[in-house]
């Protein structure tokens, strides 16, 4: 038997989401018989919703329909392929703004919060999907209480609200500090049914998703789920922090993220008797990352001290005022 006929024989095998063949997608992308006949198949698929399934054909063909005394089979997720996905919203009226970042601990979420309540305050109609599966903090950030989420009458999830403002995230599906040890494909299915089966209010028009840190398989979910998704990276002034932003940056870029521009979170803090900014964690994080990534600062966040269990800041606040301007120059910016 030839690897062309092996090829042949394998390219039989319907992948089921785009009922097509392993020979039309042209998804076999190599095969060759190893010194002790071990076939060795390497797979692009469109989706990875039936890997096992379609690994199970595979081995049966080369194993035991052909024979060969093992396989070994390499199936990963052909990202030049965009997946036609259909979110629980029409996209083409609701404008997502994914907040990134390279490392935990940067106040990410934080800053979407602010983000969202700045929108909140110019009249828009608000959401937050928090896709930080392994570490959502959102519920937490915004001292929400943690219960069950409804059903619609369709079936979908109904999110929770805090002041006006959408929130989903894995907090509401997990008990209290129990930790998900999931493995991506489940985390992949969770980020999935965040946008196909939440029933977002039908006037929403911003939904902003809280990023995991880094550029793992959710960031690249969210790409095929949002291919027209806008981002913002955020990033301290410290300069190794940065460094890993801009590898996240980059990262984003590369998949197809259209990034706007980054924010500096904890830039500096005002010392209000010697009337001076003090640099506590250094400076030049925010234009190290800008220039490499090739995109504007669009705002500089100062420390403070919380005095209440939410980070929300209000118009009284350098911060709120810094974070309205940012969502102001957004909006400007996505009526062009």
């Amino acid at each position: 038997m030839t690897k062309i006929e092996i090829i042949k024989l394998l390219g039989k095998i319907i992948e089921p989401d785009t009922n097509k063949t392993l020979e039309e997608l042209d998804a076999i992308k190599s095969l060759n018989i190893l010194t002790n006949k071990v076939v060795d198949v390497v797979i692009k698929l469109p989706s990875l919703n039936h890997l096992e399934d379609i690994k199970r054909q595979v081995a049966t063909i080369i194993k035991i329909d052909l024979a060969y005394p093992g396989v070994k089979i390499d199936i990963t997720k052909d990202l030049s392929i965009k997946e036609e996905v259909v979110v629980s919203n029409d996209s083409s009226k609701i404008k997502y703004l994914a907040i990134a970042s390279g490392k935990g601990g940067v106040g990410k979420s934080s800053v979407t919060a602010n983000l969202a309540y700045a929108f909140k305050r110019l009249g828009k109609k608000v959401g937050i999907i928090d896709v930080d599966i392994y570490g959502a903090s959102i519920p937490f950030v915004l001292d929400m209480k943690i219960k069950p989420l409804d059903l619609d009458d369709e079936g979908k999830i109904i999110p929770a609200n805090f002041e006006g403002i959408q929130i989903i995230s894995t907090e509401f599906f997990v008990p209290r500090d129990k930790p998900l040890m999931w493995r991506a494909p489940i985390a992949s299915q969770m980020t999935k049914m965040f946008f196909e089966s939440v029933a977002f209010h039908e006037d929403t028009e911003i939904v902003l998703i809280d990023m995991p840190p880094g550029t793992g398989d959710i960031a690249i979910d969210v790409r095929e789920l949002l291919p027209k998704s806008d981002m913002i990276i955020v990033t301290t002034p410290n300069i190794p922090a940065s460094n890993i932003a801009v590898k996240a940056g980059l990262g984003s870029k590369e998949i197809g993220h259209n990034i706007i521009g980054v924010i500096e979170n904890m830039s500096f803090y005002y010392n209000a008797c010697s009337k001076e900014k003090e640099y506590i964690f250094g400076t030049g994080g925010a234009e190290l990352v800008a220039e490499k990534i090739g995109v504007d600062i669009i705002g500089k966040i100062p420390l403070t001290t919380i005095t209440e269990n939410t980070i929300l800041f209000d118009m009284t606040t350098i911060q709120g005022k810094i974070f309205m301007q940012i969502a102001a120059n957004y909006l400007e910016r996505i009526k062009k």
